[in-house]
């Protein structure tokens, strides 16, 4: 019997995983840019993913970060798996254990299937469209949090932050009403721990499809809300992010930064 796209996609990032684990600490890092880090690890992650992914499905395109390609790239009809080998670079170069591959498919603008998985931690969190989030297996839900002061948010902070940018002007027009704040280097992560009910929101300015398209499936299948940061719908080719547990939540942070 043939695997299930969600199978397949939690096989490729379990054994992506496994290649991050194990290089841990022994792999050459250089810069992208500035701040902004690449090592053999991450190469090396994607390629295996890649292998399997379309080894078991052929006829569909990829969409990695370490490729150059983009997701506007892809035909509007095929079907594309959007792969981040390794989100959290800059934590795994110093073995800070918040590192995951984020894998998901795409067909046309509806995300099917989604897994974010962080091999230091064994984490594993899963979605296929209308069929619910998962952690580890169990089924997961978010924190029915419907005020910014009882709310745990996360924010996604780009490589070489400037005292001008969106992201640290929201975080500081948020961070005196939010019960805390946390960044924990991974957008992929952010998103899954909404989902699990670990964190309540997050905002990000500055991310590509492969940095979200995993995490947004699973939050929206854990019951969350997502949009662009102004209110407008969330748009994979430019995805600027505000991510909430409840609808009352992200309306109340909207209007904190807008």
């Amino acid at each position: 019997m043939s695997m299930s796209y969600l199978e397949i996609c939690e096989k490729a990032a379990r054994t992506g995983g496994a290649v991050l684990r194990e290089k841990l600490g022994k792999v050459w890092i250089r810069e992208k840019k500035p701040a902004n880090l690449v090592t053999e690890a991450d190469i090396a992650s994607q390629e295996i993913i890649r292998s399997i992914l379309l080894d078991a499905f052929p006829g569909h395109c990829f969409v990695g970060e370490e490729s150059g390609e983009e997701y506007a790239s892809r035909g509007e009809n095929e079907f594309c798996w959007i792969v981040d080998p390794l989100d959290g670079t800059t934590n795994y170069a110093h073995g800070f254990p918040f590192f995951a591959v984020s894998i998901a498919l795409v067909h046309g603008e509806k995300i099917l299937c989604g897994t974010v998985y962080n091999p230091a931690l064994e984490e594993c969190f899963t979605a296929e469209a209308g069929k619910g989030a998962f952690f580890n297996g169990k089924p997961i839900h978010v924190r029915p949090v419907t005020s910014v002061n009882e709310a745990l948010v996360s924010f996604s902070f780009p490589a070489l932050t400037q005292q001008n940018s969106p992201d640290l002007l929201a975080f500081l027009k948020i961070v005196s009403t939010a019960q805390a704040i946390r960044r924990t280097g991974s957008t992929a992560i952010n998103l899954a721990y909404i989902a699990a009910g670990r964190m309540d929101a997050m905002v990000c300015y500055e991310a590509h499809a492969w940095d979200v398209a995993a995490g947004i499936l699973i939050l929206r299948e854990a019951g969350g809300t997502v949009s662009a940061p102004d209110g407008s719908e969330f748009d994979m080719n430019t995805p600027k992010t505000l991510a909430s547990a409840t609808e009352t939540l992200h309306r109340q942070l909207l209007q904190q930064l807008l």
